[in-house]
């Protein structure tokens, strides 16, 4: 690794990751942070998987010629099915997906050992919460559900009102009823960073007693906790006076107005267009 690195490289397919750059500026605010949205080429959630490792390989290589001293993969899809791939071809630099994190808050959840995740897809179709839960918990019972319209409608902003709480009905009343044989799910993992910003509606349909998953959340403490490890916080000092848009960089594939204003929700902070450059995978 290149011991002049200073930023964190963060990417997705899209703007939906930068729902992980908001939780990662919270957990690590004297952090910077360079951001990739591959936005010429989503979503990933529909391509195949040698599609989606091509993409992450490329998305990565453009962060790391930035010198980024680690990289997260804010992208569900690309987690699933790409980290492998990511780790061999870097070796030396930490690579954090939000999988991990994702099933490690839903174990540590959960009472009944009954735990939906809902995603893109990809995501679904790879199976990889599937696994990584029962890694973490054999007996549990899991059931996974692709969720693509929550994709749109998290990008237009449509994220309440009839048509949100419809969709959010409409996929979401399955998985609660009790047809396990423990009953119904207990906790609900959002795995799609898209998916945090219809938090609200979720929680309407779910109830009180289910427990929501953010896997955008416990990836951010994941960060702090490898950071920690291999010696790589950034000191306070070394970031005086930085202001939060002031320790991010944006990078995007295409149409940076778009990603300015709809990124904008997804961030929690406004951005420019100007603040967004344009590169070519």
């Amino acid at each position: 690794m290149d011991h002049r690195a200073q930023a964190i490289g963060v990417f997705d397919s899209g703007v939906g990751g930068l729902t992980v750059l908001r939780a990662l500026r919270d957990e690590l605010p004297h952090e910077q942070f360079v951001y990739l949205g591959d936005t010429a080429r989503l979503p990933y959630g529909t391509k195949s998987a040698e599609s989606v490792v091509r993409y992450a390989l490329q998305a990565a290589a453009a962060l790391i010629v930035r010198r980024v001293k680690a990289l997260i993969v804010a992208c569900n899809t690309a987690s699933a099915v790409a980290l492998p791939a990511l780790r061999a071809r870097h070796a030396d630099l930490p690579v954090i997906g939000v999988v991990d994190p994702g099933a490690d808050a839903a174990v540590a959840a959960t009472r009944s050992g009954c735990i939906a995740v809902i995603g893109t897809e990809a995501t679904v179709r790879g199976g990889a919460y599937q696994r990584a839960i029962a890694q973490r918990r054999p007996d549990a019972e899991v059931r996974a559900l692709a969720c693509q319209l929550f994709v749109a409608l998290a990008e237009e902003g449509w994220t309440s009102g009839a048509v949100a709480e419809a969709t959010a009905q409409r996929y979401l009343g399955p998985l609660l009823l009790p047809h396990w044989a423990a009953g119904a799910a207990d906790t609900l993992v959002l795995g799609c960073t898209h998916f945090p910003v219809l938090r609200a509606v979720i929680r309407e349909v779910v109830g009180e007693r289910v427990t929501i998953v953010d896997s955008a959340v416990t990836t951010a403490r994941a960060a702090h906790a490898l950071l920690r490890e291999r010696q790589l916080l950034r000191a306070p000092a070394m970031s005086p006076g930085a202001t939060a848009l002031a320790a991010m960089s944006f990078l995007a594939t295409d149409n940076s107005e778009r990603f300015a204003a709809i990124g904008a929700r997804f961030l929690g902070s406004a951005i420019g267009a100007h603040q967004v450059a344009l590169i070519d995978l």
